[in-house]
């Protein structure tokens, strides 16, 4: 028996919107995320700095204190890993994350 597989590539998601801006820093709680990729191992110090200094009530919560996979191109363990990321950030106090960050 042929296989036949769709042109249109991937699983389809529902889109949604994305949470509203912070309306300032100071005294809020900001978790890193990083996959391990691009040099966040470099970066992420830099920006973390760079935010305290100006926002000095700023709590960051550096990207090795969150789960992570690196290549994490299942999308099943993807969305496991989001949910595992999301529930790390409430138990930490987190009011915003910095999810993106190089390439």
């Amino acid at each position: 028996m042929e296989k036949v597989h769709s042109p249109l590539g991937g699983e389809t998601f529902e889109h949604t919107t994305m949470a509203p801006r912070l309306e300032r820093l100071d005294g809020k709680t900001i978790g890193e995320t990083w996959n391990g990729d691009f040099k966040g191992d470099y970066t992420f110090p830099i920006i973390r700095k760079l935010l305290q200094e100006t926002f000095t009530r700023l709590k960051v919560v550096p990207y090795n204190e969150f789960p992570y996979l690196y290549g994490a191109d299942n999308p099943e363990r993807q969305k496991e890993l989001a949910r595992d990321i999301a529930a790390r950030a409430r138990e930490l106090g987190c009011h915003a994350l910095i999810s993106g960050n190089g390439a």
